[in-house]
């Protein structure tokens, strides 16, 4: 299952696979303005409107299941 976050403005688009996704929280120690929580063992990025397009959430992720529209 792939859920989607996007930016209030919709510039900006967050994909995670949650099939790849295990909560290894690496997204949430890395991101440099807290876009990302863990929720039930899973990534979410509720502040999507906050994201300055670094892409270290999509490079730290092990498991690849991080689609990042600027990335």
């Amino acid at each position: 299952m792939i859920k989607e976050f996007a930016s209030s403005s919709g510039d900006i688009v967050i994909k995670i696979d949650y099939d790849k996704c295990t909560g290894a929280a690496k997204c949430v120690e890395v991101c440099p303005v807290d876009i990302y929580e863990l929720q039930d063992g899973k990534a979410v990025a509720n502040n999507v409107d906050d994201c300055i397009e670094c892409c270290a959430c999509v490079e730290s992720c092990p498991n690849g299941a991080i689609e990042h529209s600027s990335c």
